[in-house]
């Protein structure tokens, strides 16, 4: 596979179309297209155009729908529940978010569950929103039953993602944003896509048997980060997320790749702290910075350049992206293509 580099605003556009002729708003359809660009610009293809395709086949099949906002079905205090009705999960998540730091404004703390919901790309997406806010910002998602319990070989938790953002003076907020798999899902699939091996680490195949083929991982189990610690965390996320929100859980998830006449069904949280309301004596900026100057005067190991803070690297990447465009792979830009193709959109020149 090759990679080209692309504007950031021509790989905009050209989603954006694709959704458009999809049935989605023009500014809705712009703000999906910006947060797969932006996974794509921070590195995280697996959270990138490459899912383009499969939003269009669901998009398509009715399985998520076309309209731009949740439903509240219940507010009360600092605490809210949504029903996504199965919008495109960025729409409705930037809604929640939102909806939180309201909250948090109010109450010192905002939490507002999402429940049939969908795919929201970067869980990194919505804790830097709170964090632009003021705000701590957390932020968890449910998915499909992936990983074993400890000791198992049955699927029963996902590798459900977490997110926390925190602001930070003069730069831009420190974020950690992972899956409690090994690996992401959508790496595999990209791998796959790629023609080329996983780690023996990430995945096993079926019968329970670690492997590097990452089709048989696939057709297998993720294995959770840091064995039953990662489980564990896995299974509390599937609580908040969709047992709080009265949506889905555990099996009642369904795969984004499986049918995709049948909603994923996904369920999401998202939690706002007010920085303001918690910090009356003024020291959360001085000790945020204190905290990130102690890490980054830490002395290195050999063969280390630097030590980085959750979510630097792609944050340096996002900048270069910006002067240098974004590297997408040819299989992806095939996608793009197909998926234009089917719904009669018209891309870019530089894609067309």
């Amino acid at each position: 596979m090759t990679r080209t580099l692309f504007d950031v605003d021509v790989l905009v556009r050209a989603a954006g179309s694709i959704f458009e002729a999809a049935g989605i708003a023009p500014g809705a359809a712009r703000r999906v297209a910006e947060s797969l660009v932006d996974g794509d610009a921070r590195g995280i293809p697996s959270h990138g155009l490459m899912l383009v395709p499969m939003y269009v086949d669901r998009l398509r099949a009715g399985s998520v729908a076309t309209h731009e906002h949740a439903d509240v079905v219940l507010d009360l205090g600092a605490m809210a529940v949504l029903d996504a009705r199965h919008a495109l999960g960025q729409l409705t998540s930037d809604q929640a978010m939102a909806l939180a730091v309201q909250k948090a404004g109010l109450h010192g703390i905002g939490i507002v569950s999402v429940r049939h919901a969908f795919h929201f790309g970067g869980a990194f997406r919505y804790a830097r929103q709170a964090a632009s806010a003021g705000c701590i910002g957390i932020v968890a998602s449910n998915t499909r039953p992936l990983m074993p319990a400890p000791g198992g070989a049955t699927r029963v938790v996902g590798n459900n993602p977490v997110a926390f953002g925190v602001p930070r003076p003069g730069d831009g907020p420190v974020v950690l944003d992972m899956a409690l798999s090994e690996a992401a899902l959508g790496k595999i699939r990209l791998a796959e896509a790629e023609g080329r091996e996983i780690p023996a680490t990430w995945a096993t195949d079926a019968s329970g048997a670690a492997t590097t083929d990452p089709a048989a991982a696939i057709a297998g189990m993720l294995l959770p980060v840091g064995g039953p610690k990662g489980y564990g965390l896995a299974l509390m996320v599937d609580v908040l997320t969709g047992v709080l929100s009265g949506g889905a859980f555990g099996a009642s998830v369904q795969g984004m790749y499986a049918d995709v006449a049948v909603p994923n069904n996904c369920a999401h949280v998202f939690i706002a702290i007010d920085v303001a309301t918690f910090d009356p004596d003024g020291t959360f900026d001085g000790s945020v910075t204190e905290l990130v100057a102690q890490i980054g005067a830490s002395r290195l190991a050999p063969g280390t350049e630097r030590v980085l803070l959750p979510g630097q690297l792609e944050d340096e990447r996002a900048a270069a992206a910006l002067v240098d465009g974004v590297p997408v792979e040819s299989s992806v830009v095939d996608g793009l293509r197909g998926a234009a193709q089917l719904v009669g959109a018209e891309l870019p020149e530089e894609l067309a």
